[in-house]
């Protein structure tokens, strides 16, 4: 699966968990200073990342995703 396919479903799972609008959703963008994702909205993303991509993200790895593009290299090397 390639990075942009990754990137499409990320924004994908953003839309539906936190609003936000799947343009917005950029490699270099912050989940939280830049797409205003919370913690609360961040568990529920890594809960649909797994569902979506068998690609499991412990809690204490969930706070070092800071962009979206650290999140989209993660579930390139651990998805199944």
């Amino acid at each position: 699966m390639a990075d942009d396919t990754i990137l499409q479903e990320l924004a994908s799972i953003l839309n539906e968990v936190a609003d936000v609008d799947p343009k917005d959703v950029t490699p270099e963008k912050s989940f939280v200073d830049d797409l205003d994702v919370d913690s609360l909205s961040m568990v529920e993303v890594a809960m649909a990342v797994e569902e979506k991509f068998g690609a499991t993200i412990p809690d204490e790895q969930l706070s070092e995703l800071k962009t979206v593009g650290d999140a989209v290299t993660y579930i390139e090397q651990h998805k199944s």
